[in-house]
Order: C-alpha cells, then sequence, then structure tokens
C-alpha cells in the first residue's frame, strides 16, 4: 500500500467549501461540550485540569488533521483516566511526557505496520462489557472529589471510594454533594428539553456561581496557566521501566480511537474511516500532546457523536473545537479556576451514567447465554482487574465459546453405500465428515471410529469439511493408522484443494495403504470399497 495514504491530503478538505457553515458550527458546540469533560479529565487523572486542557487543544488538532477519520473529534476521555490514574498514582506526574511520547510511539508503529484492522476481532459482547466496566470506575472514581474527601489509597477505583469516604467532614462533604446534585439536575433536563442543550457547561457555570457566591468551603481547580506551555523533552533515562505502562497506555488508545472512529462512521455520511492512518493521527496527538504536558489522547465517541449531530462534515469541525477551546485558555483562565471540582465529578457522574444505554445491556444479556457470560467476564475483570486483562480475557472467553459452538456445528456421520444393496456392504462403513474438524472436535471423531465392529472397509468422505487444522489431520491420520493396524482397509473420498497440503505435510495420504485409496468419486470408491470385500470373502 501507497504510504501517502497515510498522510493529510487535499482530498481531506474538498468538501469545506460546501459544508463549512455546519463544520464551524459544530466545532463551537462540541468545544463548549469538551471543556468541562477536558478539566474533568485531567483533575481525575491525577495530571491537573491544565493537562486535561493542553490535550483537547493540542491531541484535538493533531489528530484532526492527521487522523483517519473526518469527524472523529479526539482528546481526554475516561477509558485513558483510568489507565492513567493508578500510573500516575504509583510513576509520578513527572513520567506522564514519557509514557505520552512512547505510547505514541507504539500506536504510531501500529499505523504504519497497517494493523489497523485488528479492531474487527473484538467481539461486540467484549466492547460492550469494556465499557460498562469503564462507566463504573469512572462512577467511582469521582466519589473523593464528589464528597470533598481524601482519594483512597487502593488503586482499586471501588476500595479506594470506600477509604475516601472514611475521611468524610462536614459540612465539606454537604456542600460538595449539593453542587453535585445541581449539576446533574440541570443535565438530566437539559438533555430532556433540547437534546443540544450544553448542559455541562451551564451547569459549571451556575455552580461556580453559586460557590463563589456564598464563599462555600469546597475545592476549585486553581490557578491555570494563561497559555500553552513551550514544548520540551522528557527525560529518556527511565524509558525501560515505563515500557510496560506506556503500552497499555497505546493498547487502550488505539482500541479506544479505533472503536470510535468505525462509530462515527457509522452514524454518519461522511465516508469510510482509515483505521492505519488514524492509528498514525493518534500517535502523533499523543506525540505532540505530551510535548506540551497534556495526556494521551484517543478518540471520543461521545464528543463525536455531539460534533456529528450538530453538522460535521469534515475534519475542520475538530480543529476548530480545538482553536475554541485555545482562545479560552488565552482569554479565560482565571476565570475558569474558579470551578468548583465537584461540579466536575458531577459533569463526569452523568457521562459515566450515559456511556452505556440500557438497552444495550438488555440486548447482550438476552442475546446468546455466552454471549452474556462473556459480556459479565470483560465488565467485571475491568472494574475489579484490570482494562488490557479485561479486553484479553473477554477475547479468550468468546474464542472459547466460540470454538464450542464451532466443534457443536461439526459432526461425524455413518451413511449408506451409495446404489443398490449389495452382499457384504454389512462389512463396510461409510462417514461423512462436515463443519470444522479442528482440535476442539477432532477427538469425538476419533472416538466415533474407533468404536466400529466386524468392519473390513472405511471410507471417510471429507469434501463437505470445511475447515482442517493441523490436529484434525493429525487425527485422522492416527485414526487411519489404527484401523490399518487392525486390518481394515481405509479410503479416503473429496480432500478439499484448499486441504491438501495440511493433508500431506502430517501425513494423511502417507498412512494410507495405498496410493489409489485416494478418490474424488463416492461411486467409485464405493465401488472399490465392495470389490475390496467380495475378495476377501473369495
Amino acid at each position: 500500500m501507497n504510504a501517502k495514504s497515510l498522510l493529510p491530503s487535499r482530498a481531506d478538505y474538498r468538501a469545506v467549501p460546501r459544508t463549512w457553515r455546519g463544520d464551524l458550527l459544530a466545532g463551537l458546540t462540541v468545544g463548549i461540550v469538551a471543556l468541562p469533560l477536558a478539566l474533568a479529565f485531567g483533575v481525575s487523572s491525577g495530571a491537573g485540569a491544565e493537562s486535561g486542557l493542553v490535550t483537547a487543544i493540542i491531541a484535538g488538532i493533531v489528530a484532526a488533521i492527521f487522523g483517519g477519520s473526518n469527524v472523529q473529534v479526539s482528546g481526554p476521555t475516561g477509558a485513558m483516566v483510568v489507565v492513567l490514574a493508578p500510573i500516575m498514582a504509583s510513576q509520578g506526574t513527572g513520567a506522564l511526557a514519557l509514557i505520552c511520547l512512547l505510547a505514541g510511539l507504539m500506536v504510531l508503529l501500529a499505523g504504519v505496520l497497517r494493523l489497523g484492522r485488528t479492531i474487527s476481532y473484538i467481539p461486540w459482547p467484549v466492547i460492550e462489557g469494556f465499557t460498562l466496566g469503564i462507566a463504573v470506575i469512572i462512577f467511582l472514581q469521582q466519589v473523593p472529589t464528589a464528597t470533598g474527601t481524601k482519594p483512597g489509597e487502593s488503586t482499586n477505583a471501588a476500595v479506594a471510594a470506600v477509604q475516601s469516604l472514611l475521611t468524610a467532614s462536614w459540612p465539606k462533604v454537604g456542600w460538595s454533594l449539593l453542587l453535585v446534585a445541581i449539576v446533574v439536575v440541570i443535565m438530566l433536563i437539559g438533555v430532556r428539553v433540547a437534546p443540544r442543550f450544553p448542559g455541562s457547561l451551564v451547569a459549571i457555570v451556575v455552580t461556580g456561581f453559586l460557590a463563589a457566591l456564598l464563599g462555600l468551603p469546597v475545592d476549585t481547580i486553581g490557578e491555570l496557566p494563561s497559555g500553552l506551555p513551550a514544548p520540551t523533552l522528557p527525560d529518556f533515562s527511565h524509558a525501560g521501566s515505563l515500557l510496560g505502562p506506556a503500552l497499555a497506555v497505546a493498547a487502550l488508545a488505539a482500541i479506544e480511537s479505533l472503536l470510535a472512529a468505525r462509530v462515527a462512521a457509522s452514524i454518519s455520511d461522511t465516508g469510510a474511516y482509515d483505521a492505519d492512518r488514524e492509528l498514525v493521527g493518534q500517535g502523533l496527538a499523543s506525540i505532540a500532546s505530551g510535548l506540551f504536558g497534556g495526556m494521551p489522547a484517543t478518540g471520543a465517541i461521545a464528543r463525536t457523536a455531539v460534533s456529528i449531530r450538530a453538522g460535521a462534515r469534515t475534519r475542520v469541525a475538530a480543529i476548530v473545537h480545538g482553536l475554541l477551546l485555545l482562545l479560552i485558555v488565552l482569554v479565560g483562565a482565571s476565570v475558569v479556576s474558579h470551578i468548583p471540582l465537584a461540579a466536575l465529578a458531577g459533569v463526569l457522574m452523568v457521562t459515566s451514567c450515559r456511556m452505556i444505554a440500557p438497552s444495550t445491556v438488555r440486548a447482550v444479556m438476552g442475546s446468546t447465554r455466552s454471549d452474556a457470560v462473556v459480556f459479565v467476564i470483560t465488565a467485571i475483570v475491568t472494574v475489579s482487574v484490570d482494562l488490557i486483562y479485561a479486553v484479553l480475557i473477554g477475547l479468550l472467553a468468546a474464542g472459547f465459546f466460540a470454538l464450542r459452538q464451532l466443534a457443536k456445528a461439526s459432526g461425524v456421520h455413518r451413511e449408506e453405500l451409495p446404489g443398490a444393496a449389495q452382499p457384504g456392504d454389512e462389512r463396510i462403513a461409510v462417514f461423512r465428515l462436515e463443519g470444522a474438524l479442528f482440535f476442539g472436535a477432532a477427538e469425538r471423531m476419533l472416538e466415533r471410529v474407533s468404536t466400529l465392529r466386524d468392519i473390513e472397509v472405511v471410507v471417510i468422505r471429507m469434501s463437505q469439511l470445511q475447515i482442517l487444522d493441523a490436529t484434525g489431520a493429525q487425527v485422522i491420520t492416527d485414526m487411519i493408522m489404527s484401523l490399518e493396524r487392525r486390518g481394515i482397509t481405509v479410503l479416503v473420498k473429496g480432500i478439499q484443494p484448499q486441504h491438501l497440503r495440511v493433508a500431506e505435510r502430517v501425513g494423511v495420504l502417507s498412512s494410507l495403504r495405498h496410493q489409489n485409496h485416494l478418490f474424488d468419486d463416492l461411486g467409485a470408491a464405493a465401488a472399490h470399497a465392495r470389490s475390496h470385500v467380495a475378495r476377501a470373502g473369495a
């Protein structure tokens, strides 16, 4: 494939003369929505509110220019916060820039190596279970901020939430929870009254005004820089110890960004997305974000959906979103610094509750038992262990159930010889293999054939066999050799061309008594079997 396909081109902006008004409005709309989320995600990750803003600005613009989606909006996300928060707690904020660079390079390399389409191998129940688990963790992570208490020491979000509540002190807890309640009410009422109502921003403004007017004893964001910091290179001396955390961040960034891009392509009419270019763009976005003191970035499904509903048709909308946030930093940093942290926690709590719809949960749980189990396992492991382990365990569980289902769909069936019955036919057994003969189903066939008694010839029909792996071929080889040792002649009929290579290499053909015992036609195989029985009885 042409390397130029991974780079920006004029074609990216071909529709702008027709769509610029809608793109401009969408960019302004999603910028307003992104402001409180960027602040909240920055605080929740431990990197700070300014880091969340830098990520939304720098990564949002870079990913929009270099990414593979026409309408994807990128920046800090809840899933990344879940991964990043424990890393920041153990490694300190000084490691943030290096993790951004290392993770960005990994994602960039994945795009250059054309690994983007691997996202299609993640089953739907795994994705939804992963999303549900992330939503639960984000909600739990907001408990200390929402109650104005000290964060718990545990790396598990549920345990840390309980630990933080043990340090509660009044009246600070009461005032913090009041602000959270106001945010929740405004956001819920706003979305019912007008779907495009910027409820989170209005809620932040209202609670900030009340906190300042009444002098409430609640924590605020604090002083923010009135501009972007100068880019700096991190200290690479600790790169070796951060490769593991960076790999986890990179895996999540790639998965979430590609999922968001796929969703964006499905809900808009702006064309397909380029998965490999999207990885390149997200990798560059995280690198750029790290140089300016930001966090690793990913595609943001919710903000992308807001942008599309507001009229986005090209990547100009996402660029405008980043520029608007930059303008806010330049002229309104002093105002933003007075926003109560409890209000940001309320925004994220509502956001987490909206991450997965009840109808989606009902659909997964009501589909098949195996899909429901995969969904529940993935969600539980996400909350209790780790996001990356959750995806891996979810994939393993889904793979196990898929192989079991495939094995059940496979079969070994005994059937009658073609044509009119002849003397000696009772000493001939014909077996039809169908479906998939792989390691999950091969032993069943071996058990079935090993019970044969008073049989002189066995005909194995393989023309309806769809899948044959090395284990299946080895079982056929062992079965042929076992039957031949018992004096039973084995004839093989209808090996498909795609199975011939593995059959030859594993030894299916060489295990036959004679090379003439391989047939393409069942009638010829039956005639040979009958003649063999007749000669044996003569």
